[in-house]
């Protein structure tokens, strides 16, 4: 059985990683309707549509014009969510995305975050790193 450390995750926004990531989180969903008839005893469901979505967050990071700096509130990006790393063989999913939110965090005695959320549109692959 393998394991990874999540430290060996990355993000990018189509082949440029976003930097300073802390963290990221992925959901696949999918929606269900009551395929129940006349007569049974149990209720019986139907998955219909699938989708996906989640967030990443990390140090805020201005000069990261390609990664952080191509992420805007409403824009649809190609993400690539890398759980192992990006070395040959790994496991990644990609798919576009809306960037649905960002927020800032900042304390005085802490690092300037930032958190990024996203909805997939359309389908989110699984594939291996070529």
């Amino acid at each position: 059985m393998a394991t990874h450390a999540g430290s060996e995750g990355k993000v990018l926004v189509g082949s440029d990683q976003v930097a300073e990531i802390k963290s990221w989180s992925l959901e696949i969903t999918s929606d269900t309707v009551d395929a129940s008839i006349i007569g049974t005893s149990w209720r019986k469901n139907q998955a219909t549509i699938k989708g996906w979505s989640g967030s990443f967050e990390g140090f805020w990071d201005e000069t990261d014009t390609d990664g952080q700096g191509a992420l805007s509130a409403g824009a649809t990006v190609t993400l690539n969510l890398h759980p192992e790393g990006d070395d040959s063989g790994d496991t990644y999913w990609s798919g576009d995305a809306i960037i649905t939110s960002i927020s800032y965090n900042a304390s005085f005695d802490g690092i300037v975050e930032a958190s990024f959320s996203f909805t997939g549109t359309g389908a989110l692959t699984e594939s291996t790193v070529a």
